[in-house]
């Protein structure tokens, strides 16, 4: 029976989170970053398990003590220790499809540092890890020798894949493939059916050649969930108001159109270099029950709540500060990954 991509609402096991340390790029906000990690752990664990890949057996200690003295609760947390070049598990973390039966079959492909823009030696590496500690024994494992982040694609429950042309079509993933190879790939790999290929929208200060997990995100019932920019002085203005014109011209297999979730613009945010940062709402992350969903101390932040809460009506919405994540250029969705039913041991 042929396997498919699970969408990001299917039943979870857990959320894989890789911790930041002092050889990242996170080095000089430690102190900010690690709460975010803290708090995001407290509120998974609630619910689910949290898998946490940890760069050394010193770091694992050092994360222990952190969450015990938070009261989180350790029965929920599953370490993996595998040296890592960066946090952001979304990318570098595994793809789980299932057929009808239920069976997994987890996918490890490529993660080239978004377009071998940043070294990915060791994350590229951490999948293979995983396999070797946690994983259900029950579970199929396959590399696939094909360069793809988790954050670069969205599927929803009807094998619909979204994506955008500017990061799955750049040549600095897969030079030697054009279009209909690359469907190909997905097509086999994760089973998607269709395709919906987005042409316009960015975000200022984003390194991954716009994912569409910054942009536009797939929820349950032909729901597509997005960015608006209502501001007309912005630079962020034209593109993507020609990407809402496209996702209002999207069918679904049926000849509908979909049903548009738009979510605020927040202000703009800059760094101490004067960089903008990328900070969106459409990064949040979907568990089990409920939806976390990133906050910038920002006046539109529990409109973003709304709205999100708006499309996914079976579970609850909640904010989570994620100022300090964008600060290092991705937010909440970025930093995590989920394990569906049945992945962990």
């Amino acid at each position: 029976m042929s396997f498919r991509l699970l969408p990001e609402w299917a039943t979870q096991d857990g959320i894989m989170l890789t911790w930041p340390h002092e050889n990242t790029d996170w080095v000089d906000i430690l102190p900010d970053v690690e709460p975010v990690y803290v708090t995001l752990c407290q509120q998974i664990s609630q619910v689910q398990k949290v898998l946490i890949i940890a760069h050394s057996d010193a770091l694992k200690v050092h994360i222990s003590t952190l969450l015990s003295k938070a009261d989180v609760d350790m029965s929920a947390i599953v370490f993996v220790v595998a040296p890592c070049n960066d946090t952001w598990a979304r990318d570098h973390g595994p793809l789980t499809t299932a057929n009808q039966n239920g069976d997994l079959r987890v996918v490890d492909f490529v993660f080239n540092g978004w377009g071998n823009k940043y070294a990915a030696e060791l994350d590229n590496n951490i999948n293979k890890q995983l396999v070797a500690q946690v994983i259900n024994d029950q579970a199929a494992f396959q590399s696939i020798d094909f360069v793809l982040e988790g954050g670069g694609i969205e599927i929803n429950e009807y094998g619909v894949l979204l994506s955008t042309s500017e990061c799955l079509l750049n040549p600095n993933r897969n030079p030697t493939l054009g279009q209909s190879q690359i469907e190909a790939t997905l097509a086999q790999e994760l089973g998607a059916d269709s395709f919906l290929w987005l042409e316009h929208g960015y975000l200022a200060g984003d390194d991954t050649d716009s994912h569409i997990d910054t942009l536009v995100r797939f929820a349950p019932n032909n729901t597509l969930v997005y960015v608006a920019c209502d501001n007309a002085d912005d630079e962020h203005f034209s593109a993507l108001t020609a990407m809402k014109m496209q996702l209002e011209s999207f069918m679904t297999a049926d000849g509908k159109p979909y049903d548009l979730v738009p979510l605020p613009w927040p202000k703009p945010v800059f760094n101490n270099d004067n960089e903008r940062l990328p900070a969106t709402y459409a990064n949040y992350l979907i568990l089990n029950n409920t939806v976390l969903v990133p906050i910038y101390g920002d006046d539109h932040d529990s409109l973003a709540v709304q709205q999100i809460q708006k499309a996914y009506p079976n579970h609850t919405a909640i904010g989570i500060d994620c100022l300090a994540l964008i600060h290092q250029f991705g937010s909440l969705h970025c930093i995590t990954m989920q394990l569906p039913r049945g992945f962990l041991k």
